[in-house]
């Protein structure tokens, strides 16, 4: 089933696509809330055309986990060694985009803006101190994220990571949430980035190092992992910085990541100048 929240005659609402159709949720329009309080959907008998919709981020998460390096080749392209236990780092939910919206930025703030294709994981129920063997009974489903980067920020100004990853609109997710019965294995699904229609990244999810199941446990060692959390499973070889030259997103290009079986999710990229500030 695919789980969208959408905007239709000035109304968010959430619904299931059944073709070229959304089937509304009764009485809902807040995904995490709806997670959260463990309600099955019900649906009423109103249906919107989905060309007559705009699909919108399909949740704002309580929090989003990120994994870095979690591809060997990622990580080779960058000069790192492949990790021996996942690195973690947090993406701010204020940073949550949907499809069509601008990825926007300050050219004061950071000039090296880089694409990074992920599966994103939702979290459907309350998960501490799981086992990695019960880890994927604890997914609601699974979406499509860009981790967009400042790399100028992350990896010299500031030297850590949490400005550079959580700029308002740094996090594109869509375009609806695939429910994980739908999945049949989430190992096997081709991840890819183009940006102006040129392929910049094209994997699967068979090369990460540390897979779904075993984030999801190792995450639930440490953070309770509560419904409407989201976990980004890291990106693969391909990104702007690991190219030579290094090649950062510029005003007025479009970037589309996309995951097989999931969907794309594609974003403009809109840099706002000193001048236009002001």
């Amino acid at each position: 089933m695919k789980i969208a929240t959408f905007s239709h005659n000035g109304r968010t609402r959430i619904g299931a696509i059944e073709g070229n159709r959304i089937q509304v949720l009764a009485w809902q329009d807040n995904m995490r809330s709806l997670l959260r309080r463990g309600i099955t959907p019900s649906y009423s008998y109103e249906r919107v055309p989905l060309a007559e919709a705009t699909l919108k981020a399909p949740l704002i998460p309580g929090k989003i986990i990120a994994i870095g390096r979690n591809y060997a080749e990622h990580a080779a392209e960058l000069g790192n060694e492949a990790p021996k236990a996942p690195i973690i780092f947090a993406k701010f939910p204020s940073s949550v985009i949907g499809p069509g919206e601008a990825i926007t930025w300050r050219s004061s703030i950071t000039t090296q803006v880089d694409w990074e294709a992920e599966l994103a994981v939702v979290i459907g129920k309350r998960a501490k101190d799981v086992s990695e063997a019960d880890a994927l009974s604890y997914v609601y489903g699974y979406c499509v994220g860009n981790d967009v980067s400042a790399r100028d920020l992350q990896l010299r100004v500031d030297s850590q990571w949490t400005r550079g990853k959580s700029l308002d609109t740094f996090c594109p997710l869509g375009p609806y949430i695939v429910t994980a019965d739908e999945i049949a294995d989430v190992q096997n699904l081709g991840v890819k980035t183009t940006v102006n229609g040129e392929v910049m990244q094209d994997s699967n999810t068979k090369h990460m190092i540390f897979k779904v199941a075993y984030l999801i446990s190792y995450c639930s060692q440490m953070f309770t992992l509560e419904p409407g959390d989201v976990i980004m499973t890291g990106t693969p070889s391909g990104v702007g910085m690991g190219q030579t030259p290094p090649r950062y997103l510029a005003d007025g290009e479009v970037v589309t990541v996309s995951v097989e079986g999931i969907g794309e999710v594609s974003n403009p990229c809109k840099v706002i100048s000193e001048e236009k500030q002001d």
